[in-house]
């Protein structure tokens, strides 16, 4: 069984996420793709997020009735600092001999020099990596460091994706619509429990 594991914090989690999920999971014939939001990222901790109780139901409602799209409460429910090298560790050891892809944008493949052990990572894991506009790895760097990088990465192809969290939480501050950035699903509980305001 090939195992995708899309971590992040989900805050919220919108249409652009459910379109990557998708393009990696048929691309690389993934039979399950794993949604595990992050408890604590140590790359973002200067980041207010929402309470992971309500990134996690968001991400519940947003997957509901997705095939092959299962959601996980592994980082969230151990303590931190949340690594994904110990999270694909954790995963291994639920899918023991499962060939495991790892799915990021290639924003995050710029930071990967930062994070704790990014070998360890692509020792456990292949990086299935979609490009986002304006993110270059400097490639001398990652090769230099990680010489095996670029044979345990995959390429997800998919049309560019103009929608981030970001600026879907600025337009709920600001009063603006999100029909068509996030679930319906999703949209609604964002209202009924006022996030975002």
């Amino acid at each position: 069984m090939r195992i995708g594991v899309f971590g992040g914090t989900f805050d919220p989690p919108h249409n652009g996420h459910l379109r990557i999920a998708r393009a990696a999971k048929e691309q690389l014939l993934l039979e399950r793709v794993l949604f595990t939001p992050a408890g604590v990222q140590p790359l973002k901790q200067d980041q207010a997020l929402s309470p992971a109780m309500h990134r996690a139901k968001m991400v519940e409602l947003a997957i509901a009735h997705q095939p092959g799209f299962e959601f996980s409460r592994i980082d969230l429910d151990r303590p931190g600092p949340h690594y994904t090298v110990d999270l694909l560790r954790i995963v291994s050891g639920i899918y023991p001999g499962a060939p495991l892809s790892f799915i990021l944008g290639s924003d995050s493949l710029v930071d990967l020099l930062r994070w704790h052990d990014p070998q360890g990572c692509i020792d456990q894991a292949r990086l299935a990596v979609y490009r986002r506009v304006g993110s270059e790895p400097d490639w001398d760097a990652l090769d230099a460091a990680l010489p095996s990088l670029r044979d345990r990465l995959d390429w997800i192809d998919a049309p560019p994706i103009d929608i981030s969290s970001t600026d879907i939480r600025r337009r709920v501050r600001a009063g603006q619509p999100i029909a068509g950035l996030v679930p319906p699903a999703v949209a609604v509980y964002i209202v009924e429990q006022q996030l975002y305001k």
